[in-house]
C-alpha cells in the first residue's frame, strides 16, 4: 500500500483510504474555531509562540497556525517531530519548556506561549510574563466557552480529576451546569463524554478536553485560548486577572515526593486514613477541619466503583474553601512518588498577586505536620514542586 499520497487503494477485496491526519484534524479545528477571526488577529500583529518540543504536534501547529491562520513563519518553534524529542523531554511544564519561558519574558515578548507534550495531548499556556495554571486554564475555558463557535450553545455540563482546583467547579455553579469530580485518569471522563453528560474535561496535569475526541488534546486548548483572545481583544494577564476577580482565586500547589521507601509511603497513608474519622472539628491555627475522607468514586453511567483514591481533608472557618490531598503513585519496588495537593479559595482581590507558595504556606506546613511527612519519608522537603 501507497502511504504517501492520499486516496482509495484496493487490498484484495477490501477498500483502503489513506488519509492526511493533519488536514483531517485541521478541518475538524475549522468547524470549532472561529478562523476568519484567527487569520485577523494574526494580520494585525498579534504574536505567539507555540513549542512542539520535537515532537508530534509539530506538522499539526505548523499546518494550522502558519498556513492557514497566517503566523508568522517561525511561530512554531521546534517543530520537527525527532525520535530523541531533539535531546529533550518534551513534557510542557516550567521546567521542560524553559527556553519557551524566557521567550514570553519581557515588554517586547508575544502574547500568548504554548506548548504540547510528546504525543500532543497535554498543554501549557502563558502570557507575557504570566503563566496560566492547568486548573485556571480549564475554568477560563469554561467560563468563556460561548465566545467560541464550537460551544456557542453552551455546555452540557464539565468534569475535573478530585486532586485538581476546584476553579472550575465555581464556573459550574455560576452557569447552571453539573461538574463532577472523577479520580485521576482520562478514562473516567469517557462515560460522561459519550452519554453527552459533560463537553469539557480536564486535569491538573496539564490536560484539558472537550466531546470533540474521547481524549485530551494539547493543540485544540491553544486554538481555544487563540479564539478567546482574538474574542476578548485582552491579554492573557488581563483576562485571568478578571476571572479571579469574578470568580476568587484558587491557589493552589502540587509537592512531589519522588522515590520514597514504599513501606514508609505506604504507612504514611494507612496510618493518616485511620486518623481521618476524629479529624473532623479539629483545630490546627487558623484552620478547622470541617470534613475528611478516603475519595471513592462511584460511574454515574456504569455504576462501577474506584475506591481508596486519595485522602481528603477539608477546613472551615479562616480555611474555608481550604484542602489538602495526599495521594501515592508508582508504588513499585523502585519507590513511591507521595503527591500532596494543597488549594485555598481567596475571595480578596488585594490578595490575588501572591505566590502560590507564600499564599499557601500555612496550609504547606500543615500538610507536612498532619501526615508526618518527614518522619515517614525521611525528606525535609518535596522533590518538585508545581
Amino acid at each position: 500500500i501507497d502511504l504517501d499520497h492520499n486516496g482509495t487503494q484496493q487490498l484484495g477485496t477490501m477498500a483502503v483510504e489513506i488519509i492526511d491526519p493533519v488536514d483531517d484534524y485541521a478541518e475538524l479545528m475549522e468547524r470549532l474555531f472561529d478562523f476568519d477571526q484567527l487569520r485577523e488577529r494574526f494580520q494585525n500583529g498579534f504574536r505567539m509562540c507555540f513549542d512542539a518540543m520535537h515532537a508530534v504536534t509539530g506538522p499539526y501547529a505548523q499546518e494550522i497556525l502558519e498556513r492557514r491562520l497566517g503566523a508568522p513563519s517561525g511561530t512554531v518553534i521546534n517543530a520537527e517531530p525527532l525520535l530523541d524529542f531533539g535531546g529533550g523531554h518534551p513534557d510542557p511544564n516550567l521546567a521542560h519548556a524553559r527556553d519557551l519561558v524566557a521567550a514570553l519574558s519581557g515588554a517586547d515578548a508575544p502574547e500568548l506561549g504554548a506548548a504540547s507534550d510528546g504525543d500532543g495531548d497535554r498543554n501549557m499556556i502563558l502570557g507575557r510574563d504570566f503563566y496560566v495554571t492547568p486548573s485556571d486554564s480549564l475554568a477560563l475555558l469554561a467560563a468563556n466557552a460561548q465566545r467560541v463557535p464550537g460551544y456557542r450553545k453552551g455546555l452540557a455540563g464539565v468534569a475535573r480529576s478530585m486532586p485538581t482546583s476546584r476553579a472550575v467547579d465555581r464556573v459550574a455553579e455560576a452557569l447552571g451546569i453539573p461538574c463532577f469530580e472523577t479520580p485521576t485518569g482520562w478514562k473516567f471522563f469517557g462515560n460522561l463524554l459519550d452519554t453527552g453528560q459533560i463537553t469539557l474535561c480536564g486535569e491538573e496535569s496539564f490536560g484539558t478536553g472537550s466531546d470533540h475526541v474521547r481524549e485530551k488534546d494539547g493543540l485544540w486548548a491553544v486554538l481555544f485560548w487563540l479564539n478567546i483572545l482574538a474574542a476578548r481583544q485582552e491579554s492573557v494577564a488581563a483576562i485571568v486577572r478578571s476571572h479571579w476577580g469574578r470568580f476568587g482565586r484558587n491557589f493552589y500547589t502540587r509537592h512531589d515526593y519522588e522515590g520514597v521507601a514504599s513501606d514508609g509511603a505506604n504507612q504514611l497513608i494507612a496510618d493518616l486514613r485511620n486518623k481521618l474519622g476524629n479529624l473532623s472539628g479539629q483545630r490546627f491555627g487558623a484552620y478547622e477541619v470541617e470534613w475528611a475522607d478516603d475519595f471513592s468514586y462511584t460511574d454515574p453511567v456504569d455504576h462501577s466503583s474506584s475506591n481508596q483514591q486519595g485522602l481528603r481533608i477539608g477546613f472551615a472557618g479562616a480555611g474555608g474553601g481550604a484542602r489538602i490531598v495526599y495521594r501515592l503513585s508508582g508504588t513499585g519496588t523502585e519507590g513511591a512518588t507521595l503527591r500532596v495537593y494543597i488549594e485555598r479559595h481567596e475571595s480578596d482581590p488585594d490578595q490575588h498577586h501572591l505566590d502560590p507558595q507564600r499564599a499557601l504556606s500555612g496550609l504547606i506546613q500543615l500538610a507536612g505536620e498532619l501526615a508526618r511527612i518527614e518522619h515517614y519519608t525521611g525528606r525535609t522537603g518535596p522533590s518538585v514542586i508545581t
